[in-house]
């Protein structure tokens, strides 16, 4: 009888290592593509020392006034990535992505007279966003057993983004404060530099074998991260159509952003000493969100 129950045990537990490394393929291969909605709106940041407000006045009047708010997790993504299959359940990928963001309005005033409120002129402009970067994205992978072809999966991870910023390109017609003309068209683009970071992700998908060695895959996939801002740099400053970069100061040129402004930063509100143009501005840092839920499709090729 024991001799019985041994044999019996040892079965089991061979079937049980056999279910366990058996796998149809060690390695394999992704390149896909996505497109992704924006979650979690939040109010953006201030953009040049504009709020992230949509003004509109009508003969010097304010006659509305809203909060600007969104995310950048709206946009495409192409990545390919390696992935390894310990077992038949267990596996892990790594992912390169490329992520292009769609433009996102971050502050914009629109008024029919140009005049001066507070001190400071009330004129047109617009300020809009976009965030373009690569990222690696380390993940674990539960197989969840194939059936018909079909091989449904999960997957969770992180996101590293490793290389990107934030473009901020800005279009006005701004008061001269001469006569003759009275205003000039400006246009500047501004690059902001993320200091870095570590994001989320959870993904639910499937494959479907095409081939001996060939699947076609579809994945729903939520990500959540935000970008805190290092540095700001202006890139193209251009008024009616004229290069005039040359003619900022490096502090109109280059900001850096801190948590704490106060006496011995470089920015007019705090220090009593002023604003010294020749070097960068300090700035209090602000966040972007990039948060999204998205589709992506592609194909596998498995050793």
């Amino acid at each position: 009888m024991k001799k019985q129950l041994f044999l019996l045990g040892f079965a089991i537990c061979s079937i049980t290592m056999v279910g366990q490394t058996e796998k149809k393929e060690s390695w394999y291969f992704k390149v896909a593509g996505s497109y992704f909605t924006q979650t979690a709106a939040t109010e953006f940041p201030t953009v040049g020392g504009n709020a992230a407000l949509n003004k509109v006045y009508v003969g010097g009047k304010l006659v509305s006034e809203e909060s600007v708010t969104g995310s950048f997790g709206e946009g495409f993504r192409s990545g390919a990535a390696v992935g390894y299959r310990f077992n038949t359940r267990l596996g892990a990928e790594m992912g390169i992505n490329y992520y292009s963001s769609a433009d996102k309005t971050m502050a914009q005033t629109t008024t029919d007279v140009i005049f001066i409120s507070g001190g400071r002129p009330v004129y047109n402009f617009k300020s809009v966003g976009q965030i373009s970067a690569f990222d690696l994205a380390p993940a674990l992978v539960l197989f969840l057993g194939e059936q018909s072809g079909f091989e449904p999966y999960t997957k969770v991870g992180v996101l590293v983004p490793v290389y990107g910023d934030l473009e901020i390109t800005t279009d006005a017609i701004a008061p001269t404060g001469v006569a003759n003309p009275a205003t000039v068209a400006i246009h500047s683009v501004d690059k902001v530099k993320p200091n870095p970071t570590v994001g989320f992700m959870a993904v639910l998908g499937t494959s479907y074998k095409l081939g001996k060695n060939i699947s076609a895959f579809a994945e729903l996939e939520y990500r959540n991260f935000t970008v805190h801002g290092k540095s700001k740099e202006t890139t193209e400053f251009t008024m009616n159509g004229q290069n005039a970069l040359a003619g900022r100061t490096e502090a109109q040129i280059h900001t850096n952003y801190v948590n704490r402004l106060d006496v011995n930063s470089n920015n007019a509100a705090t220090n009593p000493n002023g604003l010294n143009s020749t070097k960068p501005m300090d700035e209090l840092s602000s966040y972007v969100g990039i948060s999204g839920v998205g589709l992506t499709l592609g194909l596998k090729y498995s050793l």
